[in-house]
């Protein structure tokens, strides 16, 4: 099994499309980047840890590779906008791929590029690539929203939709 991690501002937002794809194990929602251990939720929203929103997803290589999940990431997520994403604003909301090893960080680097030439969008390209740093797993109620609460995610995953909608599909 091999691990990934996104950050694409809300995580309530990344799981579901990454949990739909044969090949993933597991997705979950949790805390990345930044300098305090164990965070908590307010903690996070306090803008005070240094971490991100992200996903960590556990996946079969054998069935998916990391290269598709890239792909998927930047289809989840406005790689134009290095302040947040959507309705979510702040560096604790920030898009970054991370990466854990060479080969990982290859991909997603010429996966960016690629994007930036592609022409699909008109402002560069700000998604960050950082090195993996320690994944801390958010509070239960965070694991799997989308399916706890659909109407509470419906509204909140809005501008988000829109956005795809009109650019990605």
């Amino acid at each position: 099994m091999e691990r990934a991690i996104f950050a694409g501002g809300c995580f309530w937002c990344m799981v579901q499309p990454f949990e739909e794809l044969d090949g993933i194990v597991s997705v979950r929602s949790g805390y990345t980047g930044g300098h305090v251990p164990n965070p908590s939720y307010e903690q996070v929203c306090s803008k005070t840890t240094g971490h991100t929103e992200a996903v960590e997803i556990i996946f079969d290589p054998q069935k998916i590779d990391y290269s598709d999940l890239v792909e998927l990431y930047w289809q989840q997520t406005d790689p134009t906008d290095a302040f947040g994403q959507f309705e979510d604003r702040g560096d604790n909301y920030r898009p970054v791929i991370f990466y854990f090893d060479e080969r990982q960080k290859e991909i997603a680097e010429q996966s960016r590029e690629n994007l930036q030439l592609s022409g699909r969008f008109q402002d560069p390209i700000v998604t960050q690539i950082e090195e993996a740093q320690p994944f801390y797993l958010a509070e239960d109620y965070h694991q799997a929203f989308y399916r706890k609460n659909p109407e509470r995610y419906a509204q909140s995953s809005k501008q988000r939709h829109d956005f795809l909608e009109e650019n990605w599909h």
